[in-house]
Formats: C-alpha cells, sequence, structure tokens
C-alpha cells in the first residue's frame, strides 16, 4: 500500500487478534474489571464482533456469558460466540433492539457489556496506541472505522495520552451506517432511521455521545464511502496482505484503495485494520456481484 500510494502507510493488524477484531482489548478489560467486583455473569448486544469478544473472555473468566444478537447478525457469527460457549439470543431488526432487551435481562449479579458506550472499553481500546507509541512511529494521520464510536474514543483517548494532539483522525463508515458524519453535518447527535449498509458492524443507528463530543476536541476528518469500496478493499487486502476483513474494516481501507484526496494530504498513515472474524471469502465474493 505504501508503494501503491507513495507514502507510509503503516498497518496495525487488529484483525489478528484471538477473537479476529480489536473489540477484545476493551471488552476484554472491562470483563476482567467486572469480574473483580463479583459479576456472576456476562449480558451483552452485538452485531456479531463484540459477542464474540464477550463470549471469549467469559470462557477464559469462567463466568457464562449471554449475547443477544439482531436478525441481521450471521449465521457464521452465531456460531463463532456459540463456539466459546455463550448462549445465543436473536432479537429484533437492528443492534437496539437487541440492546433492549440485553438490557431488560441483566440482574443484581450480572454485568451488562456494552459494545461501544462503557469508559471501560475506551481503556482497553487505548492500549492499541500504547503499542504504536512503544514502536516509536508517530504518523500524519490515524485512520479508523465508526461504527458505534468505541473504537474512536479509546483510540483518540490513547493519542492524547502519548500528547498526538494535533494528529488528526480520519473516521471512515460506509453510506447507509454514517451516523457520525450526518451528527457532524447536524452538529447534534443523529440517529438513522435504519441501517442500509451490507457493512452490519458499523450498523449503530447512532453513536455513542462522548464520540460525537470528541469531534469539540481533537480534529476528526469524516469520510464516507460505498459498501462497493469497501468490498473492494476487502478483496484488494486479500490479495495484498492474505487476510480476511469485513466490510465493516474494508471501509477505512478503501480510504487508500480509492486514493480518496484526504488520504493524499499526509505523508504518513496509520490504518487501524479492526477486523472483523464474521466473514468469509465466499460472502465478499457474493457482495461483489450484487
Amino acid at each position: 500500500m505504501s508503494a501503491q500510494t507513495g507514502r507510509s502507510v503503516w498497518l496495525k493488524l487488529e484483525a489478528l487478534q484471538p477473537t479476529g477484531s480489536f473489540k477484545i482489548r476493551g471488552i476484554g478489560f472491562a470483563c476482567q474489571e467486572y469480574a473483580r467486583r463479583g459479576a456472576q455473569r456476562f449480558i451483552s448486544s452485538s452485531g456479531g464482533n463484540a459477542g464474540i469478544a464477550v463470549a471469549y473472555a467469559g470462557r477464559h473468566l469462567s463466568i457464562p456469558v449471554v449475547v443477544v444478537v439482531p436478525g441481521t447478525t450471521t449465521e457464521r457469527a452465531k456460531n463463532l460466540i456459540r463456539q466459546e460457549g455463550a448462549e445465543v439470543i436473536v432479537h429484533g431488526a437492528s443492534w437496539q433492539e437487541a440492546n433492549a432487551l440485553a438490557l431488560s435481562l441483566v440482574q443484581t449479579t450480572d454485568a451488562f457489556l456494552h459494545p461501544f458506550d462503557d469508559p471501560l472499553l475506551w481503556q482497553g481500546h487505548a492500549t492499541l496506541v500504547d503499542e504504536i507509541a512503544r514502536t516509536g512511529i508517530k504518523p500524519g494521520a490515524v485512520v479508523l472505522s465508526v461504527g458505534g464510536g468505541g473504537l474512536l474514543c479509546g483510540v483518540i483517548e490513547g493519542m492524547h495520552r502519548h500528547g498526538w494532539h494535533e494528529v488528526p483522525v480520519i473516521a471512515v463508515e460506509t453510506a447507509g451506517a454514517d451516523s457520525f458524519a450526518r451528527s457532524i453535518a447536524a452538529g447534534k447527535p443523529v440517529e438513522l432511521p435504519a441501517i442500509t449498509s451490507l457493512a452490519t458492524s458499523l450498523g449503530a443507528r447512532q453513536v455513542c455521545e462522548r464520540a460525537f463530543n470528541w469531534t469539540k476536541q481533537h480534529e476528526i476528518y469524516s469520510v464516507v464511502v460505498s459498501d462497493m469500496a469497501a468490498v473492494s478493499a476487502c478483496e484488494r487486502f486479500i490479495e495484498d496482505h492474505r487476510i480476511v476483513v469485513e466490510p465493516a474494516c474494508g471501509a477505512s481501507l478503501a480510504l487508500i484503495y480509492e486514493r480518496l484526496p484526504i488520504s493524499e494530504a499526509f505523508k504518513s498513515i496509520l490504518v487501524v485494520v479492526c477486523g472483523g472474524a464474521t466473514t468469509t471469502i465466499e460472502q465478499l465474493k457474493q457482495w461483489s456481484k450484487g
């Protein structure tokens, strides 16, 4: 990618995490903390990756897990959650409905693991920047995908911890899951009526309040790409790096592959390859044909 663009492109390969995405950072940290506080069961709502992370953490901590997923969640994602020993409940057409049911199940001895709106998650996700900083790398800009905003909150928290206040973040979404871009345009948090993008991992109809507030405290460029550009980026990434990622991650990679103008403005860019174990090569082929 550096050769193709004529600038340094660094990749933070969160797709290689044990659960297939960055989610295990914040969720793993939160699960450890809730276990320390005496939680006897973890309950979560998820479109896929967060649920896999909670299930994985619960298995390692010997704490039972219930994950409520919307009807849009793939069979592969549900199977990966079950493989970790968690119970899966399917409810609703979007994450919001699944989340409402999950919250209703929480009892006094349970801990609720929100997929993106929890300071413990942000604290865990911030370790991503700790690792980058230890290598001595300081990019000209950081590129990441935005769904509910948990990754954005954690990365910026880590950037400020290391004094990267002047390093901008390029926040990428797919059309139809672009609640962050629409919120910035409106000057206030906006809730989408529905998610129409196939990048269902970006499928929060509204980003968390902390993510929106960061727009007033840190330089953030919002970019929206098409589903086709995201899928195409996933396919090219397989060819270049032999790693399968989902369209939610492909959205960020599309910024580089499509040579979008904002990516040309910096001499060096770091892309958070957030991952996604829920997508297969066959799915990418079907989406590409569609």
